[in-house]
Formats: structure tokens, C-alpha cells, sequence
């Protein structure tokens, strides 16, 4: 866990005058990101997950519909009433948490981090929610799952946050819905700010998808 937030918080960064700023645009570092949200977030997240895997295959009646959409109402009222700057929201930052509670991201768990040969290893399991057709996942969703995945190995190669530069994805095989696959990612090579990514996504010995990707290091306060 301390290897993730590391990264996540650039705990190792070289400049220390990026300590407590917007480092490349992104969200200041902030280790000690707790319990934010609550002791139960982790719980909401699996339950906003739920209702989005629900939906994706939910055939209401006109009558349960109309009593939805009013619960719906009630809940994103509570939210509303909620909302902070993305800087300081729990998404996105509760390492403890699959993807990081981040429900825009296919739910993973890094295994493992290799920062010597700057590689990355995790578990995603793609949900009904991110089907494509066929019982497959979406493409979308596979190439989702590899930039993120592909951050964390070009921020253990680099020691630092980046951005995408382009990402291919080749698709292999289909790729199963409510499995657990593996993923890798590692940097292929460091030119500079830049870190040329590779990754695998696999069902057991079965290679689904590939991943040949250019992330690069920001300088500090880039957007």
C-alpha cells in the first residue's frame, strides 16, 4: 500500500518545491487521505456499482419507472447538497479502496508494483455494466482500464505524474464479463519525461488484449 501512495501522492518526487501544490494539474499531494467520504465509502462505491451494473440490463415497468425516478431525484438531491472541489473528493484517492474508488474506472486492485524494472501488476474484473455485447466486455472499457494501468507503471518509471501521450489497444480475444483477469504494465523505455508503456490483459493463460502506449511526465504545475 505504501508503494501506491507513493506514487498516487509523489511521496518520491525529485523537486520539493512540488510538495503541496497542483503537481501537473493534478490534485495536491495529500497523503493522509484517511476515511474521507466516511468509514462506509467503500461500501456506497460497491452500492453505486451495483445499481449501475443493474441498470445496464434493468427493464422497468412504466409504474416502477416513475417510483425510480423519483428515488433518483431524492438521492442526487442529497448528493448535490454534498458536492466538493475535485481536489479534495474521496474518488480518486482512497488507495484502499478498488480503483481508487473512482467509479468512472473498471473496478482493480494492484497485486503487485515493481518499481526496479518499473511494471505494474493488478486484478480488474469487468461487470455487467461495462458489457459490450456477447457477454463481452467494451472495448472502451478494456482501453479505459489500460491508461489507468498504464499510469501507475509510466509513474513508477518516471517518479512522477503523467498524462497520455496515445494509447493502441489490440484486441486479442474476447474479453470476459465478471472475471478476474490479470494485467501487467511496464515501461518498454524512458526517453526524457517520456515513458513508452506496454501491457497485456489476460484470462488465465489467455491473452485478451495488449496495450503500446506514450505517457509523459509533466512538469510541475502543467496542466
Amino acid at each position: 500500500m505504501s508503494d501506491v501512495q507513493d506514487i498516487l501522492t509523489g511521496a518520491d518526487a525529485d523537486s520539493a518545491d512540488e510538495v503541496g501544490s497542483r503537481r501537473g494539474g493534478f490534485r495536491p499531494i495529500d497523503p493522509a487521505v484517511g476515511d474521507r467520504g466516511g468509514p462506509r465509502y467503500g461500501e456506497f462505491i460497491e452500492q453505486v456499482r451495483l445499481f449501475m451494473d443493474n441498470v445496464r440490463l434493468a427493464c422497468p415497468t412504466p409504474e416502477m419507472g416513475d417510483d425510480l425516478i423519483d428515488t433518483l431525484k431524492d438521492l442526487n438531491a442529497k448528493l448535490a447538497a454534498v458536492q466538493i472541489d475535485e481536489w479534495h473528493t474521496p474518488a480518486g484517492t482512497r488507495i484502499d479502496l478498488p480503483a481508487r474508488g473512482n467509479i468512472t474506472l473498471p473496478p482493480f486492485v494492484i497485486d503487485n508494483i515493481d518499481r526496479e524494472n518499473g511494471s505494474v501488476e493488478a486484478t480488474v474484473t469487468f461487470t455487467n455494466y461495462h458489457l459490450g455485447g456477447n457477454d463481452a466486455a467494451h472495448g472502451g472499457q478494456v482501453a479505459v482500464a489500460f491508461d489507468d494501468i498504464g499510469g501507475y507503471a509510466s509513474a513508477v518509471a518516471t517518479n512522477g505524474i503523467c498524462r497520455t501521450g496515445y494509447l493502441r489497444v489490440d484486441y486479442r480475444s474476447v474479453t470476459p464479463l465478471n472475471t478476474a483477469l490479470k494485467m501487467r504494465a511496464w515501461a518498454d523505455r524512458v526517453e526524457g519525461r517520456k515513458a513508452f508503456i506496454k501491457g497485456t490483459m489476460h484470462d488465465g493463460d489467455r491473452l485478451c488484449a495488449e496495450l503500446d502506449g506514450l505517457f509523459i511526465r509533466l512538469n510541475p504545475g502543467q496542466p
